[in-house]
């Protein structure tokens, strides 16, 4: 990669990072246990998807763990960016080895590989939440790892849904914003 094309691609990136911010803030739906539901992560899929893995992945991470800082999640913050930026990293390299092969068109690519993505996030945030209810409850009878998932349990609805929104949103987005791309160019 060259110098230029280097350059774009860290713009685009700050660029993607701004719009995961923005997506997340403009409407979150606080969910009964931990989180928020939003619809920032059609732009973490596109993130990966329209700029690869390793860019998309720091543009997913940046915008979202953002976005618990200034919504009051700061707990969350290092554990958003680390699963976005594999729901991000997971949804590009899935996209790109499907169309790779070329057997699938575009918006099918986005809905699986968002579908992969997106199973990394709920997966991730059930971990995550289960570890930072057994940080705060430690030493009172709360501390059982049995009360931390089942509270964590309860969160895989709301994340479930907010993929899915991601994955509905990102799919009928990519392939417009891929075909904006390709005039650019």
């Amino acid at each position: 990669m060259n110098n230029r094309e280097s350059l774009l691609k860290t713009v685009m990136a700050a660029l993607f990072a701004a719009l995961t911010f923005a997506a997340t803030m403009a409407v979150k739906i606080p969910t009964p246990a931990m989180g928020y539901v939003h619809a920032g992560d059609c732009i973490v899929l596109m993130s990966g998807i329209l700029l690869g893995p390793l860019y998309g992945g720091f543009a997913a991470g940046f915008g979202s763990m953002l976005s618990d800082l200034a919504g009051g999640y700061a707990l969350w913050a290092p554990g958003t960016f680390v699963i976005k930026f594999l729901t991000a990293y997971v949804a590009a390299l899935l996209y790109k080895r499907l169309d790779d092969k070329d057997t699938l068109r575009r918006p099918a690519r986005t809905a699986i590989s968002g579908l992969a993505g997106e199973t990394v996030m709920v997966a991730g945030y059930l971990a995550y939440d289960i570890a930072v209810l057994l940080i705060i409850n430690a030493g009172t009878e709360e501390a059982g790892f049995v009360a931390a998932l089942t509270q964590s349990l309860s969160e895989i609805p709301f994340n479930a849904v907010q993929g899915l929104t991601g994955v509905v949103l990102a799919t009928i987005l990519v392939p417009i914003i891929s075909r904006i791309q390709q005039k650019a160019a």
